[in-house]
């Protein structure tokens, strides 16, 4: 597949999947996949947030043995908060799948799905299917959610879905939701499921306790950075493939900064592409330029994060950020370098910056997620 020049110049893809040109390697990451999907394993996928945990299951759907025998499915419950919302995206991602195929597949999935009848629409000019339902629609959502997985189990060829954040469901309003689905994923055995989580803590907690429901039901695989030489020589190709140069080190630095965390990286080599003429050389010293450019892009909504925050929450993330990665933060050498106010203080306002996704903890030392977050903060604050 070649990527339309017309609509998408810069090789270096932020943000969704095109195809196999653009994706950096995660070949072993993709037969493991196929290789547990194919003899009919679930798997639960852990990593970090944008390390390319949804980038690698769209890469692995697009495969082609996995295309020719499989209907695949992806939903994000990142922003979710209740079985309802969940009920809706995997009801909207099946009958988005279902668009381009014959309208008898359409019909067999109304018959099948009643609850959401009422959100099925047909355009009076063209004629095309269109899904109008809302969330509030949805007046069961376990009726819902049995539906679908009776439709899952009648498809004429074996499903996979996946379910992106999955740790999500375990901050639903309502009791007994992974009770729930671990009781309609057994009784599919049409269909498989990739559950991929960013919180480590509670995604292992779900997986591997053996009082919940989804204990030891999938097998496990984590995501780790792409080794640093198999991107440098993936970013070389496509500063070259365009007529373009980079010295290796200028793309080694750039890994190194970020830690080899995927979408940092490519935001970086996005913007240096972008200010690298055809026929030019990406030479070092475009470097603070490229990461102050993509920084200052952001400077309001980090503006506005800090302003979300209160004051103790929002000390202790500026403090963060100028260790880069804090131990001992609750120590008393932490607290007077940085004029906090106690220990006690330091736990409640971090408690509330790791469940929000801002601060992150590993190797008992914290870290300001976002790397352009926190040089924004070293640079302002």
């Amino acid at each position: 597949m070649k990527m339309n020049k017309l609509s998408v110049y810069n090789p270096f893809v932020v943000g969704h999947y095109v195809s196999d040109e653009y994706f950096c390697d995660r070949r072993q990451e993709t037969d493991f996949l196929r290789k547990q999907i194919v003899n009919g394993r679930n798997v639960v996928m852990i990593s970090p947030r944008r390390i390319g945990k949804s980038d690698l299951i769209h890469h692995f759907f697009h495969q082609e043995d996995i295309r020719a025998h499989y209907y695949t499915f992806f939903v994000d419950i990142y922003a979710t908060s209740s079985l309802a919302e969940l009920a809706y995206l995997l009801g909207k991602s099946i009958f988005l799948s279902l668009k381009p195929r014959p309208r008898k597949w359409m019909e067999h999935f109304f018959q099948v799905m009643k609850s959401l009848r009422v959100g099925f629409t047909l355009d009076s000019m063209s004629g095309d299917p269109s899904f109008n339902l809302q969330v509030g629609d949805i007046a069961s959502p376990e009726v819902t959610l049995h539906e679908i997985f009776d439709y899952l189990s009648q498809a004429d060829r074996h499903c996979i879905v996946a379910i992106d954040e999955f740790q999500q469901i375990a901050e639903y309003q309502e009791k007994n939701v992974e009770a729930v689905l671990r009781t309609y994923v057994q009784q599919c055995p049409n269909a498989n499921f990739i559950y991929a989580g960013s919180k480590r803590d509670v995604m292992s907690l779900m997986f591997h306790t053996a009082s919940r429901p989804f204990y030891e039901s999938a097998i496990t695989m984590s995501l780790d950075p792409i080794p640093e030489e198999t991107y440098v020589a993936f970013a070389s190709r496509l500063f070259q493939r365009d007529g373009r140069t980079i010295d290796a080190e200028v793309v080694q630095k750039v890994y190194d900064d970020y830690e080899g965390c995927t979408w940092f990286v490519q935001m970086i080599m996005n913007e240096l592409f972008a200010m690298t003429p055809p026929a030019h050389h990406c030479a070092p010293d475009l470097l603070p330029t490229a990461q102050d450019n993509i920084i200052q892009a952001q400077r309001v909504g980090y503006q506005e994060t800090l302003m979300a925050l209160s004051a103790k929450q929002r000390r202790l993330l500026i403090a963060i950020a100028r260790e880069r990665r804090a131990e001992g933060v609750t120590s008393s050498a932490f607290i007077k370098k940085y004029s906090l106010s106690s220990a006690s203080s330091v736990q409640s306002a971090l408690r509330p910056l790791v469940e929000n996704g801002l601060v992150t903890c590993g190797n008992n030392q914290y870290r300001v997620y976002d790397y352009f977050l926190a040089e924004w903060i070293r640079m302002s604050c």
